[in-house]
C-alpha cells in the first residue's frame, strides 16, 4: 500500500455480501469450483464470518480460502472456522521483527505471529505463509523460511517481487528467482527440493524436502510467467472482474447486478471478458504498463 494519499470507497460502491454471494454462485454455475476472499485485508470487513457462511453453503464449491496479514486472525479464526472457512494463506514477509516493521510500515508482527499460531491450534493446517522476497531486504531470510517450513505445518511459499504499486520501488535487478532461491534452500539446509506439482492450473509451483519434511512454494510470476496456463480471476469489492492481476481494463459486474440482469445475462457478461482473457502480462517486455490499481486495491 502507498504511505499516504489512498482513496477509500464509500460503502454504497462495495457489493453487498448478499451480491458478492450471487456473483459466486454464477461463477460456481459457470464450473468455477475455488474461492478465495483476499485484499486489501479481507479481516477488516465487519461480519466477514456472514460472508463465508454464504459461500460455504454453495453447493459444488470444494475449496474455500480466506489470505489475511493475520493481524486480525487470532481474534476471529474462531468464527471464520465455524462458518465454512477451510485453509488460509497468512502474509509474512520477514521473520525479523524490526525489517518486518520496515517493510510493512506496521508494528504488528507479535500479532501475525500469533495469529498464525491461533490458527494452527484450530486445525487449520498446513497453513500457507506468504514471502514476497525482495533483494537486499529480505532475501538473507530464504534458509530460515524454509527451516520453518520444515519445523512447523506451515507451506512457505516464496513470491518474486512484482511491478504492482506506484511506488513499491520495483526493478528487475531486485527480483530473486525460483532457480536461485532453490539453490541457496539447497545449500542452506542440505536436503535437496523434490517437485510435487509443476506448471499446473495453480500459480504456484510446490516442492517437498527429499527426507519428506516441509512443503515450499514459489509463484514465480517474473522469471517464469505461467500466464499460458492461469486460471484465475478476480473480483473486486467494488464489483470489477479483472482477468489478470495486470489487466488494464476491467469488466463491471455491479451495474448489471444492481439493475436486475437475470443469472444468465450476468454469465453472458462473464464469458465475454474470460474469453478475451489476456495472453500475458508483458512484465518482461518494453510494451509493459502498470495497472492503474496497486495490489491493495485489486487483491493478491
Amino acid at each position: 500500500m502507498p504511505e499516504e494519499g489512498m482513496r477509500w470507497l464509500p460503502k454504497e460502491a462495495l457489493l453487498s455480501y448478499e451480491e458478492l454471494a450471487r456473483v459466486a454462485k454464477v461463477f460456481v454455475d459457470l464450473g468455477v469450483r475455488k474461492i478465495r476472499l483476499t485484499g486489501g485485508e479481507p479481516l477488516m470487513r465487519h461480519d466477514l464470518d456472514r460472508l463465508v457462511g454464504f459461500l460455504s453453503s454453495i453447493t459444488q464449491l470444494e475449496d474455500l480460502a480466506l489470505t489475511t496479514n493475520g493481524f486480525f486472525l487470532a481474534e476471529r479464526i474462531d468464527e471464520l472456522a465455524k462458518a465454512g472457512l477451510r485453509r488460509l494463506n497468512v502474509s509474512l514477509d520477514s521473520l525479523d521483527p524490526v525489517k518486518f516493521n520496515l517493510m510493512t510500515r506496521r508494528n504488528y508482527y507479535q500479532r501475525v505471529i500469533d495469529g498464525l499460531s491461533a490458527a494452527e491450534a484450530y486445525g487449520l493446517v498446513p497453513l500457507k505463509v506468504n514471502a514476497v522476497l525482495i533483494r537486499g531486504i529480505n532475501d538473507d531470510e530464504i534458509v530460515k523460511f524454509a527451516e520453518l517450513a520444515r519445523r512447523k505445518p506451515y507451506v512457505i511459499r516464496f513470491i518474486e517481487f512484482m511491478p504492482i504499486g506506484a511506488d513499491d520501488g520495483w526493478s528487475p535487478e531486485r527480483v530473486v528467482s525460483a532457480r536461485e532461491v532453490i539453490g541457496r534452500i539447497e545449500k542452506g539446509v542440505g536436503k535437496k527440493l523434490v517437485p510435487i506439482e509443476l506448471h499446473g492450473a495453480q500459480p504456484a509451483d510446490r516442492f517437498q524436502f527429499e527426507d519428506g519434511k516441509g512443503e515450499i512454494g514459489f509463484i514465480s510470476s517474473v522469471s517464469e510467467p505461467f500466464c499460458d496456463h492461469c486460471n484465475r480471476v478476480r473480483i473486486t469489492s467494488d464489483g470489477k472482474l479483472r482477468t489478470c492481476l495486470f489487466s488494464l481494463a476491467e469488466t463491471d459486474l455491479r451495474e448489471p447486478l444492481r439493475n436486475h440482469a437475470s443469472d444468465d445475462e450476468l454469465k453472458a457478461v462473464i464469458r465475454a471478458a474470460v474469453w478475451n482473457k489476456e495472453p500475458g502480462h508483458k512484465i518482461n517486455k518494453p510494451e509493459f504498463e502498470r495497472p492503474t490499481r496497486s495490489m491493495s486495491q485489486i487483491g493478491g
